[in-house]
């Protein structure tokens, strides 16, 4: 079994809030719009090489290496995939996967890259921060794109009404207080989350279709709030341990 060590961690979380930056948070929609040209494509991959480096201090060997990595993941995803399973949840969770794998290979194999860089002295100040906003990003920008995946095939059965993107609104807002509030200790705090959204979604949700859509959208919503945010607590409490 490989022990974790505090330089290994101040890599990997590095990496990870460049790897989110660039992909929830800088990667805007006329980018994924014109994905497959190939200098937009290029772009986004030199975000990816931009933010490695700057988030690891100066080890430009592992920025490249982690963006060359990005790059071919990206690519089989952009190019090699059928139109139909590009854009559907089971693509989504493989390509991040593919680059969380790479990522921790990555600070497996320089564990002290960023303990080299320019940051150096502040690490084991920036080590929780780091992960608490990699965290919050992947729980509201990155979950707000896997529900909507998941509840893509079902969303023309079901006729939207109110006011424009209030349904992304709302689900960004319910996750980052189910992020802060298992962030705090305070996880009883989601059932009057839970308890709330119901009276006040009570009239849209008496049409059967609407309702069913709602259920799978916001248990979509709040299990993947649950899943990053307990993660991210893990991930801060193996901080505190090997610091």
């Amino acid at each position: 079994m490989i022990a974790v060590t505090a330089p290994m961690l101040q890599s990997f979380a590095a990496l990870l809030l460049a790897h989110v930056l660039a992909d929830f948070v800088f990667q805007f929609n006329w980018m994924i719009e014109r994905k497959r040209q190939f200098g937009v494509f290029l772009l986004h991959i030199a975000i990816v090489a931009a933010l490695s480096l700057a988030a690891l201090g100066g080890a430009w060997q592992l920025a490249l290496l982690v963006a060359g990595a990005h790059l071919a993941i990206d690519a089989i995803k952009t190019y090699a995939l059928p139109d139909g399973m590009r854009a559907t949840f089971g693509a989504f969770m493989a390509d991040q996967i593919a680059h969380l794998a790479t990522i921790i290979a990555a600070a497996l194999w320089w564990p002290g890259a960023a303990a080299a860089g320019v940051w150096a002295g502040w690490l084991p100040l920036l080590l929780a921060p780091a992960l608490i906003l990699s965290g919050f990003i992947l729980t509201v920008r990155a979950g707000g794109h896997a529900v909507g995946l998941i509840t893509a095939p079902y969303a023309q059965a079901f006729k939207k009404q109110g006011l424009p993107k209030a349904g992304q609104m709302i689900g960004q807002l319910e996750r980052a207080v189910i992020f802060l509030l298992i962030l705090i200790g305070q996880p009883t705090g989601i059932g009057f989350l839970i308890a709330a959204k119901s009276l006040l979604r009570f009239e849209a949700t008496k049409e059967q279709r609407a309702s069913e859509y709602v259920i799978i959208g916001t248990l979509t919503s709040f299990g993947w709030a649950l899943a990053i945010s307990s993660a991210t607590v893990a991930l801060i409490a193996l901080a505190g341990r090997v610091g």
